[in-house]
């Protein structure tokens, strides 16, 4: 049974009220899903433009591949048979996702302290320093810290929102799902449409700032808060205040009926916050969602950061550059399209996306291995698939995690999944490192 004030039993929303409420609500989460990826992309995109400008072309060139988002073509002293660039493209994503893996993985125990209405606004701020930093950095390790602070802002802002979709109808998670998917394919567009029109990446970034501030716009204006939301206080003073008037009713009715006033007055726990052991228990319940979203996001990023470089086709009417950049995008594309996905299709069997994606990561190691393919045209098909089935992993555990959790564990359980993809992509970030020096050294 879904408690007094949360919109998440799927009311009936057949009246005119209820749809514009619900397409808010949808909108909302989509908006939300957009500017917490999409700052992201940004800035990192930019970050490679700027360090060019900062720094001497030697120091530029010792720091272009752990900041850099795009390949950019071959490095003309290596003699490697893959045109490979002297350091692994895996660098920037362990740099991207690690502050992301660590909050993922310590935050969910002690977030519910800290109300949603905060959350939004300090994610928000991240956002805009991490803009701000790198727009105006004249050093590189600045440049860094805003590469930090984007990656602090999406990871908490990542666990809150899917805890929020808690306090919502189910189908807000396809909306925030679609509005993730859409972030790399329209953030990376825009970069590319605003720098090639003759605007800086310094300018560029400064005119992204208007992302944190949508973020706000989306949270604050656009969403219809349920009155059970903890929008600017904790559910522990919640719960501490609803225990407060609970026990002064059980004392008046006491005093009215002249009972024993020794018996104690105990806490109804299905009621009160979770307690540590019973967040064990929920995490130990997660398992058979966050092991194959891990597996799948580990085969999808060993993929695009330690094989999708080596994947170059010298006789291809695009460049080496030109061929990574398709790749990218197309992968991109299929993200967005499956992230899409949810209200025509759910896939509950998630293993076997997990297995697909690691047939695919094995298909490719063997392709760079032993040049099998014979066009870069297979590569792009595969990449596009590849990307419609880590989408499809995405939306359908949290899904498949909001349908299954009980209403008490749901919000804890969203936020604690998250972690699941976070991590393997940082496995996925170890291992692309000596696969790409093996590789190279042929």
């Amino acid at each position: 049974m879904e408690p007094q004030g949360s919109v998440n039993a799927d009311p009936d929303d057949s009246d005119g009220e209820g749809r514009c409420t619900g397409w808010r609500n949808w909108s909302g989460f989509w908006l939300l899903g957009l500017c917490n990826n999409f700052a992201y992309v940004i800035m990192l995109s930019a970050a490679h433009d700027i360090l060019k400008k900062q720094e001497s072309h030697n120091t530029t060139a010792s720091t272009e591949a752990t900041l850099a988002v795009d390949f950019q073509g071959g490095n003309s002293s290596n003699s490697s048979r893959y045109d490979c660039n002297p350091v692994s493209t895996a660098a920037v994503l362990l740099a991207d996702i690690l502050p992301t893996l660590v909050i993922k993985l310590s935050v969910p125990f002690v977030i519910h302290n800290l109300p949603y209405g905060i959350r939004v606004l300090f994610c928000a701020t991240m956002a805009a320093a991490s803009f701000l930093l790198v727009s105006l950095s004249s050093a590189v390790w600045i440049s860094i810290l805003g590469v930090i602070f984007a990656s602090i802002s999406a990871g908490l802002g990542e666990l809150s929102f899917l805890s929020l979709t808690h306090f919502y109808t189910r189908d807000v998670l396809g909306g925030w799902g679609s509005g993730t998917g859409g972030a790399g394919v329209a953030g990376a567009l825009l970069y590319s449409v605003l720098t090639q029109v003759g605007l800086s990446p310094q300018v560029t970034v400064q005119i992204m700032l208007v992302v944190p501030f949508a973020m706000l716009i989306s949270y604050f204006a656009v969403l219809v808060p349920p009155p059970s939301l903890p929008q600017w206080k904790s559910r522990r003073t919640e719960y501490a205040a609803v225990g407060s008037e609970e026990n002064r009713g059980l004392i008046d009715g006491a005093e009215e009926e002249e009972e024993d006033r020794s018996t104690p007055v105990t806490e109804d726990v299905s009621t009160g916050p979770l307690t540590f052991t019973e967040k064990l228990h929920i995490i130990k319940g997660l398992l058979k969602f966050v092991l194959p979203l891990g597996l799948v996001y580990f085969a999808e990023y060993f993929i695009n950061q330690g094989l999708m470089e080596l994947l170059y086709f010298p006789n291809f009417f695009l460049s080496h550059a030109e061929q990574y950049r398709w790749y990218q995008t197309l992968y991109q594309v299929g993200v967005l399209v499956s992230r899409s996905s949810l209200c025509c299709v759910k896939i509950r069997n998630l293993w076997a996306l997990s297995l697909l994606q690691v047939v695919n990561a094995v298909l490719l190691l063997f392709a760079v291995r032993y040049l099998f393919l014979p066009s870069a045209w297979l590569v792009f098909a595969i990449v596009l698939y590849e990307g419609l089935l880590g989408g499809a992993a995405y939306v359908n555990t949290f899904y498949f995690i909001s349908k299954e959790s009980e209403d008490r564990h749901r919000e804890f359980a969203m936020a604690a999944a998250s972690v699941g993809d976070s991590l393997g992509i940082a496995l996925a970030g170890l291992a692309a490192f000596p696969i790409h020096r093996y590789f190279c050294s042929l």
